[in-house]
């Protein structure tokens, strides 16, 4: 995956995940959402037919690669928490 910054700056930053869809993109809003840092999280896809998601990430006062990376964390917390529990039952 291509990741490409559009706009960083010290509440703010834009990127656009290249090659992904709804499926990351809204995951990734969703946990940010759980981050009372933030003040706006979402994102757009200029067309539907191609795979360019664009995250949008503004935040109170906490640098927005920080926020991202501690909600990228939990998110591979769950993820292996599942796998874990789902590993178990699946045998």
């Amino acid at each position: 995956m291509e990741i490409k910054v559009l706009e960083s700056g010290k509440t703010l930053l834009k990127m656009e995940l290249v090659g992904k869809s709804h499926t990351l993109a809204n995951a990734m809003v969703k946990e940010l959402w759980n981050d009372s840092e933030v003040l706006v999280a979402g994102y757009n896809l200029k067309h539907p037919q191609v795979n360019h998601a664009v995250l949008i990430l503004e935040t109170k006062k906490k640098d927005p690669k920080k926020v991202l990376i501690d909600a990228m964390k939990r998110m591979d917390k769950n993820y292996q928490e599942f796998s874990t529990k789902f590993k178990k039952i699946a045998k």
